[in-house]
């Protein structure tokens, strides 16, 4: 799927303010922590975005649950942290089931609990 090139840019400027969060902090930290830098590296950066920004879970038109976004940037691009050892099935689904939801096509899964912050980076397109 090709994907337009406003979200490539901005998925390009995320994942470097991420990897200047990574080159400070390094791994081992909670996700809390990634979190809260990484919001004032976009900060610093101009990046727009909105934290736990919360999403209505329907079933059948009926709300039926609430879930909140790590990140939202942009207004259409999905960021979800993660400080774990590895990334399980049931993260990309966690994004995978964000961008159903939303209706948006990018997400980033980003893990940094690894010793080098590319190797903790998924990028998610829905079709």
């Amino acid at each position: 799927m090709n994907l337009d090139k406003d979200i490539e840019q901005l998925a390009r400027k995320v994942i470097g303010a991420a990897i200047e969060v990574h080159r400070a902090l390094g791994p081992g930290f909670l996700e809390l922590v990634y979190e809260e830098s990484l919001c004032i590296e976009l900060d610093y950066q101009g990046i727009p975005y909105q934290r736990q920004y919360p999403i209505a879970m329907n079933y059948r038109g009926r709300t039926v649950g609430e879930g909140r976004l790590d990140l939202l940037v942009g207004e259409k691009l999905i960021v979800e942290l993660k400080a774990v050892e590895t990334i399980a099935p049931i993260h990309m689904a966690q994004v995978i089931s964000y961008l159903k939801t939303t209706g948006h096509n990018l997400g980033l899964l980003i893990n940094f609990n690894v010793p080098v912050l590319k190797d903790g980076i998924k990028r998610i397109i829905l079709n």
